[in-house]
């Protein structure tokens, strides 16, 4: 009785630490967007001003703690992909700083739906610099490319897991070895909420820094095309803006927070048709 007691008690903390978390973000977002913006402040106690607000909170969190719930399923060896020939190349998917690959299966699911058959995610844990993971990428790709049999693969990011697949194209010369690249709310010109990371990583991404000007210096090369995905109601990339990326094609949607681009509808449309 006395474990399902704390089972229950520890459940709820975490449901009020996610919402508190979220609530804590968009402060900060309205207060940035309100600053760039002062017309905003007018419409923020309508109807539909309210209604956004919560509707955002409300699935936000909620995807938040979806993730957070399978967490545990993301330590689970990762299964290879089928080695049998397929139409389409292999897909690399990438998540995001202090996530595991367990938050990709529902956008995993989505892609084999899709028809990619050949799928894998990979762990790259926030202690490891940019550099160490885009190694581990790097081994990756080789790996898959020797195991398939194929020449080159896709490589999907939500949010860090998008930096990494550029420093690998970019600044790795992985670009030969890559079909096309999608981020999902990658902070591609840094973030205002970097000051508040507890990684060395996320501190890296305040924007205009010198690791910002650094990493988009050198262009984008010519092949593979890259996407970038983003949401205007994003509470970790803020201004959502800096997710904008020179030299892809960027595409913004609304309605969802950050992680609801793993989870939302249109969010995985958008990433079918990236991958057209």
């Amino acid at each position: 009785m006395m474990i399902l007691w704390l089972l229950f008690l520890l459940i709820k903390i975490t449901v009020y630490a996610v919402f508190l978390t979220v609530l804590l973000c968009y402060t900060v977002a309205w207060y940035e967007r309100a600053n760039a913006q002062p017309e905003l402040i007018e419409r923020r106690f309508t109807t539909r001003g309210l209604c956004i607000a919560i509707w955002l909170l409300i699935q936000e969190s909620a995807c938040l703690l979806v993730t957070i719930l399978l967490r545990p399923f993301g330590w689970l060896p990762a299964q290879p992909p089928s080695a049998k020939s397929a139409s389409l190349p292999p897909v690399i998917l990438l998540h995001g700083l202090f996530q595991n690959r367990s938050c990709l299966f529902w956008l995993q699911h989505r892609l084999r739906s899709a028809g990619y058959r050949q799928i894998i995610s990979i762990n790259t844990p926030p202690w490891r610099d940019l550099e160490r993971l885009t190694e581990q990428l790097a081994k990756k790709v080789d790996e898959l490319r020797i195991r398939l049999k194929v020449d080159k693969v896709i490589l999907i990011g939500h949010s860090m897991g998008g930096m990494i697949a550029r420093n690998y194209v970019q600044n790795r010369g992985g670009a030969i070895n890559v079909e096309r690249v999608v981020t999902l709310g990658s902070p591609h010109n840094g973030s205002k909420l970097a000051p508040f990371a507890l990684s060395p990583m996320g501190k890296l991404l305040l924007p205009g820094s010198e690791f910002i000007r650094r990493f988009n210096s050198i262009a984008w090369p010519q092949d593979p095309p890259i996407v970038s995905i983003y949401t205007r109601y994003d509470n970790i990339v803020m201004p959502a803006e800096l997710a904008r990326m020179e030299g892809a094609r960027n595409v913004e949607l609304d309605g969802m927070g950050h992680t609801a681009l793993l989870f939302h509808p249109r969010s995985l449309h958008a990433v079918a048709e990236a991958l057209k």
